[in-house]
């Protein structure tokens, strides 16, 4: 498979307003920038209120990713309940944020789980595996009534939570939104933002252009547990369904031209991810495939790979990313990017703007949903604008992909 888009097509396509109201079509630019940002704050400022003194439980809160959330949770007016079943990590924590409240935790009891809840008016699950986290706690939020969030990577865990929550989320009219993080999460927003009023689309491609990529030590035992759970086989999503396979060549290498400043790399074909179920869940879309940087991928498989370090005040790492969607229908294709600073840091941001839109009462069905599905996609992305960049959606005749 090979990408044929040059930098050439990009700028020569039309460029579409996928992004809904207060976008303009000829791009960002520094006015429009503005008048994007004001309207964000205004938000922000009205949903501040709204979440003031609310709590909300964070179910892995000492991890890489957690510490994250408790953060931006603070950041957003709401206080975070510290829960997990390690308490000398829990007391670390919240030594470092006074005040705040820690509740231990574990997976295999119910009660200390439906404990750790009391008083929350959500959860966000930030614990991998979550092959064994995501469905203790989604029950535990079922018998509480308390929406969930997770952070999710993971496809087998994706996929468990659609499989058996749909109905009783639904009947028990509790939101559950899995993969709220940067795999799974911001691609399937992406993917919705560029289909924009398509109903349906012959093909999704989700490239990432990470610049590097340092494991947490939560990603690696997620990673462990999903290799053991495929027992040698690989994972896509073609022909309108999920598929695991045997092969035993390498995954093919190709070329894709992600925007400047990255240009183009090489990706790995068949490096599949979390979007394979987020966007499939809700999108009629066959063939949904993603790819990702060579040097990234050597970077996780390495076996001597250092965890992420910090680089500035906010504890992000320098890894920078680059998300490069194309929807395709017929001969025409869609195109949005967003890029930005640190995979995991994200996810927080992600999070916690899902957490505040069902608190608020901002979503568009109930139950198990992937992000592009409840959220108003545009309007949520334009939200992380304190987060992420994005260029405009571009609509143009459709690149061959063979």
């Amino acid at each position: 498979m090979q990408h044929r888009v040059g930098g050439g097509e990009r700028d020569s396509g039309h460029v579409r307003n996928c992004m809904g109201h207060g976008v303009a079509d000829t791009g960002p630019g520094p006015a429009a920038a503005e008048r994007i940002f004001s309207v964000d704050l205004s938000r922000s400022m009205e949903e501040l209120q709204m979440g003031s003194g609310q709590t909300v439980a964070v179910f892995g809160a000492y991890g890489h990713t957690g510490r994250f959330v408790v953060t931006e949770l603070r950041d957003r007016g709401l206080v975070p309940l510290l829960v997990g079943r390690d308490v000398g990590r829990l007391q670390v924590l919240a030594a470092s944020h006074p005040g705040l409240e820690f509740r231990v935790a574990s997976v295999d009891d119910p009660v200390s789980l439906d404990q750790a809840l009391k008083g929350a008016v959500a959860v966000v699950n930030c614990a991998g595996p979550f092959a064994s986290t995501a469905a203790p706690v989604i029950e535990a939020a079922l018998r509480t009534g308390v929406p969930y969030v997770d952070v999710a990577a993971e496809i087998e865990a994706n996929l468990d939570t659609f499989t058996h929550f749909t109905d009783r989320a639904r009947a028990a009219g509790v939101a559950v939104v899995p993969a709220m993080a940067f795999f799974g999460g911001l691609g399937d927003l992406l993917v919705t933002t560029a289909m924009g009023d398509w109903t349906a689309a012959d093909e999704a491609h989700v490239a990432y252009g990470l610049s590097s990529w340092h494991p947490t030590a939560g990603t690696l035992a997620s990673g462990t547990v999903s290799r053991e759970r495929r027992d040698g086989r690989r994972v896509r999503y073609t022909g309108g369904r999920l598929e695991y396979y045997v092969d035993e060549c390498d995954l093919p290498t190709v070329e894709w031209d992600f925007p400047a400043p990255m240009g183009r790399r090489s990706v790995l074909g068949g490096f599949t991810m979390a979007d394979v179920v987020t966007v499939p869940s809700h999108l009629s879309i066959p063939e949904v495939r993603t790819y990702m940087t060579t040097d990234a991928a050597k970077g996780l498989a390495a076996a001597d790979a250092p965890a992420p370090a910090a680089v500035d005040e906010f504890g992000r790492s320098a890894q920078t990313f680059t998300v490069d969607v194309v929807v395709r229908a017929g001969d025409t294709q869609r195109r949005v990017v967003a890029s930005g600073q640190d995979i995991y840091a994200i996810s927080a941001p992600l999070a916690v703007e899902a957490v505040h839109r069902v608190l608020a009462g901002r979503t568009r069905t109930s139950g198990v949903a992937s992000a592009g599905e409840i959220f108003d996609a545009p309007d949520f992305l334009r939200a992380l604008s304190a987060h992420i960049t994005l260029e405009p959606c571009r609509e143009s005749r459709a690149s061959r992909f063979v």
